[in-house]
């Protein structure tokens, strides 16, 4: 497939990574839904989505910190969206995303996250931009909060425990990508292209 490389490299000498995979990911039907997210490189993602997994939360994805979230959109705005994508992408910079310590969104979303300590005004800059194309505009429940989801949904014991076991929880990386993630309602969540900041 076409479409440019990107390297993520952690501060820990993660490995580079590039994805464009338009060709592979199946699309059915007339819409399809899209998210957009910063992956939480390795050794840091698998532990969080491990974790995760140990709650038995039923919604376990890859580790990410969310810029748009489930968003159906027409097949045929793709490029149109993808294009945009790229526009934001090229006019922010890389930056540093420091994950420490946990959050809750409780009593009012059964939520526990780690918490995002530098890096939150990027992501809300990069989350507004994105926001902004026709067809990826959505109204918000609450206000955007960048955060890393380690427990959804889950018994209250289960939330405790992840918040507690994650309390000192800390990593620092750069961010030098953004995904876009696609999903036909016949498979789960792909990765679809990484659109590098800094064009």
């Amino acid at each position: 497939m076409g479409g440019a490389a990107v390297r993520v490299e952690t501060m820990a000498g993660g490995v580079a990574r590039s994805v464009d995979r338009r060709d592979e990911v199946p699309v059915a039907g007339d819409t399809i839904q899209i998210g957009i997210a910063v992956d939480i490189p390795e050794p840091w993602g698998e532990l969080l989505t491990r974790r995760r997994a140990q709650t038995g939360d039923p919604q376990v994805v890859p580790a990410h910190v969310t810029l748009l979230g489930p968003t159906e959109i027409p097949v045929a705005a793709l490029g149109a969206v993808e294009a945009h994508l790229a526009e934001v992408a090229a006019t922010h910079l890389p930056f540093t995303l420091h994950l420490r310590g946990t959050g809750t969104f409780r009593p009012v979303t059964q939520v526990v996250f780690v918490a995002v300590a530098a890096g939150i005004s990027e992501c809300e800059l990069l989350a507004a931009a994105i926001n902004a194309a026709p067809h990826l505009h959505r109204e918000l429940r609450f206000p955007y909060h960048p955060h890393v989801t380690v427990a959804q949904d889950v018994a209250p014991e289960a939330l405790d425990r992840a918040y507690e076991d994650l309390a000192d929880f800390s990593a620092m990386f750069e961010v030098e990508a953004f995904t876009l993630f696609s999903h036909s309602g016949q498979t789960r969540w792909q990765p679809r292209r990484d659109f590098r900041l800094g064009g």
